[in-house]
């Protein structure tokens, strides 16, 4: 299978991709995931200069390499090379936001969110400080 890849994936497209994983890993990208995705590349400081167009096809490199075996290894292969250190933890943080956007959990998820945190080498206590903070964001009425 023919994987589409970005010419070059910027640190930007990468936090992109974590987001559209971290939502995408229980197969059901929720309206909520979406749009906090959306609104995040829209209003973050990260993302200033940032071609929204470019998250199509960033989604679909995600969805393709989810589709192959070794799709996963070779995901966070490719994010941890176009995200400099200095990012991953607001990529997991991003990541968290998501996955907390619709007020649910799916055990995917956050077996996705675990593995995100080992493969960028996220601090437990910073984990558990970023986990916390997007638990109180998104806390329903």
């Amino acid at each position: 299978m023919n994987q589409p890849v970005l010419p070059s994936m910027s640190p930007q497209d990468a936090l992109v991709a974590v987001m559209i994983a971290c939502s995408a890993s229980d197969q059901n990208m929720r309206t909520a995931e979406l749009v906090a995705i959306q609104n995040m590349v829209n209003f973050m400081p990260v993302f200033s200069g940032y071609d929204p167009d470019r998250m199509r096809r960033v989604a679909q490199v995600v969805f393709d390499l989810f589709e192959v075996e070794d799709g996963l290894d070779a995901f966070f292969g490719l994010v941890r090379s176009a995200l400099p250190e200095r990012l991953h933890e607001t990529a997991y943080a991003l990541a968290c936001d998501v996955v907390t956007a619709d007020g649910r959990h799916s055990q995917e998820e956050l077996r996705m969110l675990e593995e995100l945190r080992e493969e960028l080498g996220i601090d437990r206590l910073h984990a558990a400080a970023i986990e916390w903070g997007a638990r109180v964001r998104h806390l329903l009425p």
